[in-house]
This record gives C-alpha cells, sequence and structure tokens, in this order.
C-alpha cells in the first residue's frame, strides 16, 4: 500500500493550535483551546500540497504513540472526511480532513480503510472539530467519506507541480 508522509503540528492531548510557518520553518503560536479540549490524535500536515483553504492537506494520524511539532512519519491514508467550513464572515470553503495510520502502529496495524474504523470514532472526530471551529466564530460539517483508494487519487491532484 502507498504512503505519504505526514508532518505533524498538533500532538494529540495538547490543548494549542500550532501552525507550521513554511518559509520561517518554525512553528506559531496559532491558538489556545477552551479548558478541556485537547486534539484527541496527531493533528497535521501532507508537505507538497495545497487544499482549498490556501494550506497544505489536513491529516489526522492515528498511532498509540504522540508526536510531536515537526515530527515526519509515514502514513497509510484509509480514506477522507470530506468538510465543509464557514469562516466568520460568512465565506463557506472545503477543509478536508484525510485520515492515515502511521506505518508503524501495532495498535492500528490492521486498519487499512475509514470503513474499519468504528463509527462512533467519526462521530467523536466530528464533534471534536465541530467544538473546536466554534471557539473560533466558525461553523464545520462532514459532508462525505470518501475511502483510501478515492482519497489518495485526492492527494494526487492536490500535489504542488514541482516539489
Amino acid at each position: 500500500m502507498q504512503t505519504i508522509t505526514a508532518m505533524i503540528e498538533c500532538p494529540k492531548g495538547i490543548n494549542y493550535k500550532l501552525k507550521y510557518d513554511q518559509e520561517k520553518h518554525s512553528f506559531k503560536l496559532n491558538r489556545v483551546l477552551p479548558s478541556g479540549l485537547v486534539f484527541p490524535y496527531d493533528f497535521g500536515m501532507i508537505p507538497g500540497t495545497k487544499g482549498e483553504d490556501g494550506d497544505p492537506l489536513d491529516v489526522i494520524v492515528l498511532s498509540e504513540i504522540s508526536g510531536f511539532p515537526g515530527l515526519e512519519m509515514e502514513c497509510r491514508i484509509i480514506g477522507v472526511l470530506q468538510c465543509e467550513q464557514t469562516e466568520k464572515n460568512g465565506k463557506t470553503l472545503r477543509n478536508d480532513r484525510y485520515l492515515g495510520v502511521a506505518e508503524k502502529s501495532s495498535v492500528y496495524a490492521n486498519i487499512i480503510d475509514i470503513g474499519d474504523l468504528p463509527e462512533n470514532m467519526i462521530s467523536q472526530l466530528e464533534a471534536f472539530f465541530k467544538n473546536y471551529n466554534e471557539q473560533d466564530g466558525k461553523q464545520f460539517r462532514i459532508l462525505n467519506q470518501l475511502d483510501a483508494n478515492e482519497a489518495m487519487l485526492v492527494i494526487s491532484d492536490k500535489k504542488i507541480k514541482g516539489i
């Protein structure tokens, strides 16, 4: 199965959002999450890609470890949650969340496709991102799910040419 490289921006369990500055090659504090709200899994990006929001594609990495900002992990993509985000100004755009499993994971070794995940895991992720966005004055909802093969096709289409 084909893998991608994911760069972790926000390790699971932290209550703040970091954003990678590609020009400075450093991380900047983006915001602090409200008390009790923490990232449920490692969250980061797929370098060399560009989503509708102008940033690299977002990826949630399932693993039994908690990474650190800047850690690169080889992951197999198991699917994508196609999401819609409405900004404070009312503009609506797609801001999909790709789901990856760290290749070195033993706990998630048998997860090959988004359909292998318990349904409550998807609903919990949706609840986290809804709450996370509401705290910033935005709305968030999952529109659809794509399987591993469909997700990899979209990633290939979102690669920045020349990288």
